[in-house]
């Protein structure tokens, strides 16, 4: 069983910044690399949400059109880490923010796409 430990939430102003980490643990078997990481994000009342992914290889990221350019998704593979860098935050970025690890190669922005979830981090910008 593959382990989540999202960090890193909490209050900010609009315009400001925060920096999500994702931490993995895992069985002995279990690689981090070998996993395609990904970002959601959920608002109260609403359905979870898609925000950016990026490859097992670090080598290619994919974002949802609400963040694109604002949100940076990485990863460091050596400290089993994932990483969600969110500028120019917004009162509508608000939401408990969700890591998932997914077998899948390639892109995967469903839910249904991962298999491991993290029990998420509140977010909170004020206007």
């Amino acid at each position: 069983q593959v382990q989540l430990v999202e960090s890193g939430g909490g209050l900010v102003q609009a315009g400001g910044s925060l920096r999500l980490s994702c931490a993995a643990s895992g069985p002995t078997f279990y690689t981090f690399n070998t996993y395609l990481m990904g970002w959601f994000r959920q608002a109260p009342g609403k359905e979870r949400e898609f925000l950016a992914g990026i490859i097992q290889n670090g080598r290619s990221t994919y974002y949802a059109d609400s963040v694109k350019g604002r949100f940076t998704i990485s990863r460091d593979n050596n400290k089993n880490t994932a990483y969600l860098q969110m500028n120019s935050l917004k009162p509508e970025d608000t939401g408990v923010y969700f890591c998932a690890a997914s077998r899948l190669a390639g892109w995967a922005i469903k839910t249904s796409d991962y298999d491991y979830w993290g029990q998420g981090t509140q977010v909170t910008v004020s206007s």
